[in-house]
């Protein structure tokens, strides 16, 4: 006769109440590529603002997008630590491919990583971006960076205050989500905005030039072309958070007590 000591069980049945079992923990593996992965993904985003003009990231500027495409190995590298680490299992895996195929993506992001936790989120994001592309045709040296944002988008979702419940929650994650929106859409202009040619002097990229008069001329780059539809994913994704995040939140909740992540198995005759 066998019996099965699920942890997951003696969480509440109840949505709002306390933090259910998280379906991936960040181990130490996880945690170490994580945050190599994140080093490097902020030198890939910020050299533009940061390198001395008589730098190797100036003069190779041209080679950046295919250079900077081996963040892609990279990011994948979080998915496939948080498996060795045992944090994604089976269930967790199978949760982590119904959640990616799932549309609009940021609205997921934001309910799964704060359902799921940190480790999930960004494994979600960075699935996500990468189904997503290969699907559509969309792949290219700018989806290393779509990954890393969209991991990184579902990853503060998930280091939103665990004391938050209700409506309190759902605002903050509609919160959230419109911000989250607009700094992905920031950031990936940073991506390929020093490589774009034939711009006014205004918004163009200048090597060497003080970090200010970049950041200003980056400022300006992201509202003269992707603002416009940056701000209205911002607000539709925070209404639609508003209006089905609860149920959403709940019915992960369920699901994630149901599918008992984190379980230990116990055998006794």
């Amino acid at each position: 006769m066998s019996k099965t000591t699920l942890d997951a069980a003696s969480q509440p049945t109840t949505a709002g109440t306390h933090s259910p079992t998280r379906a991936v923990h960040l181990g130490k593996r996880t945690t170490v590529v994580l945050s190599l992965v994140t080093l490097i993904g902020i030198a890939a985003f910020g050299w533009p603002l940061l390198a001395d003009p008589s730098s190797a990231a100036v003069a190779h500027s041209t080679d950046a997008p295919w250079l900077f495409a081996l963040l892609l190995p990279l990011v994948l590298a979080v998915v496939f630590a948080q498996v060795a680490d045992g944090g994604l299992d089976a269930k967790g895996i199978a949760m982590l491919g119904v959640l990616a195929a799932i549309e609009p993506i940021f609205i997921v992001l934001a309910l799964g990583g704060r359902v799921m936790g940190k480790g999930f989120g960004f494994a979600l994001g960075a699935i996500t971006l990468f189904s997503s592309a290969v699907l559509t045709g969309g792949v290219g040296p700018w989806l290393p960076f779509q990954m890393m944002a969209a991991g990184w988008f579902g990853f503060g979702a998930g280091c939103l205050p665990g004391r938050l419940r209700g409506r309190a929650e759902v605002i903050a994650l509609a919160a959230y989500g419109a911000v989250g929106a607009l700094g992905y859409g920031l950031l990936l202009n940073l991506s390929f905005w020093p490589w774009v040619n034939g711009l006014a002097s205004q918004v163009s990229f200048l090597p060497g030039a003080p970090l200010l008069e970049n950041l200003q001329r980056w400022i300006a780059f992201d509202i003269a072309t992707s603002l416009g539809f940056d701000i209205p994913r911002a607000f539709f994704t925070a209404v639609l958070i508003l209006v089905i995040g609860r149920p959403i939140l709940y019915a992960l909740r369920r699901a994630t007590r149901r599918a008992a992540f984190g379980a230990v198995g116990e055998f006794s005759k």
